[in-house]
């Protein structure tokens, strides 16, 4: 988020759109994201939508999807994935939205248990759990995700602590509708427990194996968190993250780079008992005046246009600035930031999303991001880099960054490099390892063969990642040039197609883009087009084009790993010169 967008407004905010829209009732219909656009900017198609509001309507949904042989995904309310995860193949398949799939099932506050549909979202989730004195220990940062999505994709938070940051590893419980014979209806409901190895695979599981009806959770009792966030130089980051991670339950790192400037937030657990009432508002999924994401978004674009890389400078100092004032969003009672530490409940520190929940104002108030306004528009890329390898690689990001420093500076209007830990999983698409997740936003342009502003710099932070480090993507994050070869990158991953090959054998819920993550059918991830580089569709090669007559080009030779980097007009230096 760029600095003007943080003069945000407490008013009624509208809520985001609707991700899926039909011409003809439920017929003929489009489903997008919550950002309006997938990496390759096509549109996806269904000839059917439903909303189910019950697992026997959710039943008879996907009987009669397979009885006709179509093919389905599931979408969520605010559908967050970036990547096409959405969209069933073709034009002739069926949209089955969780959106009314939004109930607590039971709760046993003995066991310290709760079973919840799969279209729960996350900040129903947590609230229900907090009203019978109970807590989810560890989910992502953003409230709108549902319970289904997150599992999709793997989604956490940041921990290295007890089983880890991602919500799937405290999951003991799940009921899929999957695929069956004519003999048994076409559908059918499998109950998967701890017991089962399958559980293994339906905790990450990218909507294939068939749709989630409910979920069971292993809770906490209720606890309070303190958050700090302590303002440092970056010298020896390198040296000292992995460190910061172990010491602090819930603590994560913002580096800014081109400000030579870090922030840790010391994060950790507190007695219920402990004085406090703070939130998590956090700034950036504040409601925002539309006319200043409208003015902000401009603003960029000139910066872009006229190639003023100094300009974006002296807006993520403002930023920054900004940041660090008003506690990043954090409150200490609820309306004010005051000092540190902010002190709360566990379901009122974890996450943040003030945007998404007031009633209609005619989009006067939004999400930064709410593809209805000509608001923010960026490529987000999410990859995990092993604890054993993350000193190295951020050592070659300084190395990156000390070339020219001015080149960052655009990372720094959408909050700099986030930093959060994630334990090893028990999911077979889950972590292999210990390991530091990256995410890190930038601008993306309306005009997909126009050149970023520096993104030879971007391009090779995103490639040196994933092919020189080897690090695994964000399932729901992420360009396509982040899964090629990704399924190679798991040690269980004939363990899932096994799971995936025995729920739903005939394919009915995968689609093209789960096919090519997953190496099946023949299909690529890559899209081989000219220009197919600008926007992380392909990896630069001899192969492929990248646009010189725009100013953004490759050179043979410039090779590391399998990998070559494109570089823009603004820099023609590089780390990896050799093949």
């Amino acid at each position: 988020m760029i600095a003007v967008v943080f003069l945000s407004s407490h008013g009624k905010c509208s809520p985001p759109g609707p991700v899926v829209e039909c011409s003809s009732g439920l017929t003929d219909c489009v489903v997008t994201n919550s950002y309006g656009a997938f990496p390759d900017r096509s549109i996806c198609k269904a000839s059917q939508a439903v909303f189910p509001s019950t697992e026997e309507e959710l039943l008879a949904s996907v009987a009669n999807a397979v009885k006709k042989q179509q093919k389905i995904r599931v979408v969520s309310k605010h559908s967050h994935s970036i990547p096409k995860l959405v969209c069933p193949e073709g034009d002739s398949g069926l949209i089955i939205s969780s959106r009314d799939l939004n109930h607590v099932v039971s709760v046993d506050e003995s066991f310290m248990r709760m079973t919840v549909e799969s279209g729960m979202g996350l900040k129903d989730l947590i609230d229900s759990a907090a009203e019978h004195g109970l807590a989810l220990p560890h989910s992502p940062y953003w409230l709108g995700l549902s319970v289904g999505g997150m599992l999709g994709t793997g989604a956490h938070g940041s921990s290295l602590f007890g089983k880890g940051s991602a919500v799937h590893e405290y999951v003991v419980g799940m009921r899929l509708v999957v695929p069956a014979s004519k003999e048994e209806g076409y559908a059918k409901v499998v109950t998967l427990t701890e017991q089962d190895k399958d559980l293994n695979a339906a905790k990450v599981s990218l909507g294939v194996l068939g749709v989630i009806s409910q979920v069971t959770f292993q809770l906490e009792a209720m606890f309070k968190r303190s958050i700090t966030n302590v303002y440092k130089s970056d010298v020896n980051i390198e040296n000292n993250i992995v460190k910061f991670g172990l010491e602090h339950e819930f603590a994560d790192v913002t580096w800014y780079p081109s400000q030579s400037k870090v922030v840790y937030r010391v994060d950790d657990r507190l007695s219920i008992n402990s004085s406090g009432n703070g939130v998590n508002d956090f700034i950036g999924f504040q409601p925002q005046s539309t006319a200043i994401l409208a003015t902000t978004r401009a603003t960029e674009e000139v910066k872009e246009a006229t190639r003023n890389g100094a300009g974006k400078c002296i807006l993520s100092a403002i930023q920054v600035s900004t940041i660090l004032s008003t506690g990043a969003g954090l409150k200490n009672n609820d309306l004010l930031f005051t000092g540190y530490p902010v002190i709360g409940y566990q379901n009122k520190m974890q996450s943040a999303g003030s945007c998404l929940t007031s009633s209609e104002n005619g989009v006067l108030i939004s999400c930064a991001w709410d593809p209805r306004i000509k608001g923010l528009f960026f490529h987000q890329t999410g990859m995990s880099i092993t604890v054993s390898r993350v000193s190295e690689f951020l050592s070659d990001v300084r190395k990156l960054r000390d070339m020219n420093p001015i080149s960052m500076c655009g990372l720094e209007l959408y909050s700099g490099i986030l930093m959060r830990f994630v334990k090893a999983s028990s999911a077979y698409l889950g972590k292999e390892e210990d390991s530091v997740d990256m995410d890190i936003t930038y601008y993306r342009s309306n005009d997909p063969n126009t050149p970023r502003l520096y993104e030879d710099v971007f391009e090779e932070i995103e490639q040196m990642g994933f092919f020189k480090y080897g690090a695994l993507p964000h399932w729901g994050k992420n360009r396509n040039l982040a899964f090629d070869g990704v399924i190679k990158k798991y040690s269980k991953s004939n363990e899932f197609l096994s799971a995936k090959n025995k729920y739903d054998p005939r394919g009915i819920f995968s689609s093209e883009w789960t096919d090519s993550l997953l190496e099946l059918q023949d299909k690529q991830v890559t899209v081989l087009k000219d220009g197919c580089a600008l926007e992380g569709l392909c990896v630069c090669s001899k192969d492929t084009h990248c646009a010189p007559d725009r100013g953004y080009f490759c050179e043979a030779g410039k090779v590391y790993t399998d990998a070559r980097v494109c570089r823009g007009r603004e820099s023609k230096q590089t780390l990896f010169d050799s093949s």
